[in-house]
């Protein structure tokens, strides 16, 4: 199965400060904020959510598609990105840098960040179509967040071509109205929040949770450290757990991972359930890791965690897919 991954593609600016950003806060002085945190740690990594995703299909031994736009200073991570076995149709800005992360964490583990778009803003100028015509047609697009008049684009073109879609409007539906929003959910195979997001993507679309089902595949909601919410039309909501964590290092990237993990054991199809699994064992292994990118899957220890956590039948239905890995 071929996934076109379209979306952001930047890189991340992490820092850490080693105490909690809830002790400086003045409850009575928060319309006038103004803050400043002194940093322990800076790492520069590579990052941006569609290439998070691309990357962790990659090491999971699929050939991900990348679609995004970025700058002329991309040039270290594209190659670094085709050593890791992702393929690229980027459109390359004149002007721009390409988009900047920078997320400082605390001790809670709490983040406060800024995006920077830079070259992103530029994507609604990719065509999918074009894309197509030259690279071959994909089995599933994933609408990973981006410019939203791509996302829109993607979307769109996705329905005219007869391509199947996931929708993954995240971080963007703070920008997007109530037409936007339905028409990036309206009949997504997959569709990814987080617990906040789902409430949010209710807001605006207007629809109850039902309506939404009734235009998708599957709902899947991460909830942080109580796992994933598994949401289809007319069958009963389940509740995967999550995968113990070893020792937390850094949630950044964490739910790329899922979606990654996710959408590899669905490219196997094996069922949902087990496709959470898979994403939320992928996205451990990313909390225990500084950078977003930088994570190993070795498959007999990730099938003993899966095993320990779910079951050996988990496990074993698992195990074809990580068979086969480096």
């Amino acid at each position: 199965m071929r996934i076109a991954v379209t979306g952001s593609i930047a890189t991340d600016h992490l820092a850490v400060f080693p105490g909690r950003f809830t002790d400086h806060l003045i409850p009575d002085r928060l319309d006038h904020l103004s803050l400043s945190f002194l940093a322990d740690t800076l790492d520069v990594r590579r990052g941006g959510v569609a290439a998070n995703i691309a990357v962790g299909l990659a090491r999971l031994s699929l050939a991900p598609l990348l679609v995004g736009a970025v700058g002329r200073d991309f040039t270290d991570y594209a190659a670094w990105l085709r050593n890791a076995g992702v393929d690229t149709a980027l459109h390359i800005s004149d002007t721009a840098h390409t988009a900047r992360f920078m997320c400082t964490t605390d001790a809670e583990h709490n983040q406060i960040a800024t995006f920077y778009a830079g070259a992103m803003a530029e994507a609604k100028h990719i065509s999918l179509t074009d894309i197509v015509e030259r690279t071959g047609r994909p089995d599933l697009v994933l609408i990973a967040p981006d410019d939203p008049e791509a996302m829109l684009r993607h979307t769109g073109e996705c329905r005219t071509l007869g391509i199947p879609f996931a929708a993954d409007p995240s971080q963007q539906l703070a920008r997007l109205d109530r037409e936007q929003t339905r028409t990036l959910v309206d009949g997504a195979r997959f569709l990814f929040t987080n617990e906040y997001e789902s409430a949010l993507l209710l807001e605006r679309t207007g629809w109850a949770a039902e309506e939404v089902l009734a235009r998708t595949g599957a709902w899947i909601s991460t909830r942080g450290a109580d796992g994933v919410r598994i949401a289809r039309h007319t069958r009963e909501t389940c509740h995967i757990p999550a995968v113990p964590v070893r020792e937390p290092v850094d949630p950044t990237g964490v739910g790329d991972a899922l979606r990654a993990g996710f959408l590899a054991a669905a490219a196997h199809d094996l069922p949902v359930e087990e496709a959470a699994r898979l994403g939320c064992a992928l996205a451990t292994l990313v909390l225990e890791t500084i950078g977003t990118q930088d994570y190993k899957v070795v498959p007999a220890d990730l099938l003993r965690r899966v095993a320990d956590t779910y079951g050996s039948a988990s496990a074993a239905a698992l195990e074809p897919l990580l068979d086969d890995l480096p």
